[in-house]
């Protein structure tokens, strides 16, 4: 394994706070000739900690994804948080990430808390870097309209609705990746093929409505108008995602898709009938590809 300076954190959403200690690791390690790589947490910390999980903004796999293919880490390594984790001395987290992962330096932001009863900090890895003349560095909170950025903020507008602000706060649209189920085939009998996710355990739930997003399905991006929700008009239960992916034919059961969302259109309800949900799915359809051609 090559030389890594690392940024540690959780790194869920991976916002723009995220992204200024990102940036930093990237200087550091071409300074030190080193790579960038992330360590990070494969369940949140909170659990073992505090004793709840938070709703999270992005699977393990999308959080990998955007580290890897928006922020350019050379290198993502996802550790159990088990008690063993939990209950282990800072210095040891450290020394552990020294000698098992090539580890040349550090980055972490001014809020950091790590091992055993959250002794570690920012203080604390500075001053073990310094002891042993290893590259750090501590980055400040970012803020934005005077409000600090955080995970916990943009989950909260995720959740009420507010996507715009959402995607502002973490610098890209928020991503959710899954692999297409069958339906019920009623937007085949509509003329309206969706493709259909499952919104998985533990995520943060977006408001249910509508939403314009973009779906890339095989490495090509298309405009996709998606509901979110049960599906009042025909009395459905299980929550869903279904993309209706405009302007692609093909057969998309089994395939892995990733949906960026970026605005919120209207909340969820229930139609008088098929035809009326029908002509409304098609003026959203106009409303998304517009947000595209104007953006």
């Amino acid at each position: 394994m090559n030389k890594t300076i690392y940024a540690l954190g959780f790194f869920d959403g991976v916002h723009i706070g995220h992204a200024a200690l990102l940036a930093q690791c990237r200087r550091i390690a071409a300074e030190a000739g080193c790579d960038a790589g992330v360590v990070t947490f494969a369940s949140h910390p909170d659990t073992l900690v505090l004793g709840h999980t938070p709703r999270l903004i992005n699977t393990p796999a999308d959080r990998e994804k955007l580290l890897r293919e928006r922020f350019s880490m050379d290198s993502v390594v996802t550790l159990p948080f088990d008690e063993k984790m939990h209950t282990m001395p800072w210095s040891d987290f450290l020394n552990l990430l020294l000698e098992e992962l090539s580890a040349a330096g550090f980055v972490c932001g001014e809020d950091f808390r790590f091992g055993y009863r959250g002794e570690g900090s920012a203080q604390t890895l500075a001053d073990f870097c310094q002891a042993r003349s290893l590259p750090w560095a501590v980055v400040p909170d970012q803020t934005m309209d005077g409000v600090r950025v955080s995970s916990t903020y943009i989950r909260s507008q995720i959740e009420c609705g507010d996507m715009a602000t959402a995607v502002r706060f973490l610098g890209h649209p928020h991503i959710l990746t899954g692999q297409v189920v069958h339906g019920h085939q009623l937007g085949r009998r509509l003329g309206i093929p969706t493709a259909n996710l499952r919104l998985p355990e533990g995520l943060a739930e977006p408001k249910f409505g509508v939403y314009i997003c973009r779906a890339v399905v095989n490495g090509q991006s298309y405009p996709a108008v998606t509901n979110v929700g049960t599906r009042p008009t025909v009395n459905g239960r299980d929550v869903t995602v279904e993309p209706w992916i405009l302007d692609y034919t093909g057969d998309l059961y089994g395939a892995e898709i990733t949906l960026e969302f970026y605005r919120f259109l209207r909340p969820e309800r229930k139609f008088a009938d098929l035809e009326a949900l029908k002509a409304e799915i098609h003026r959203n359809a106009e409303q998304t590809r517009a947000f595209f051609t104007f953006k």
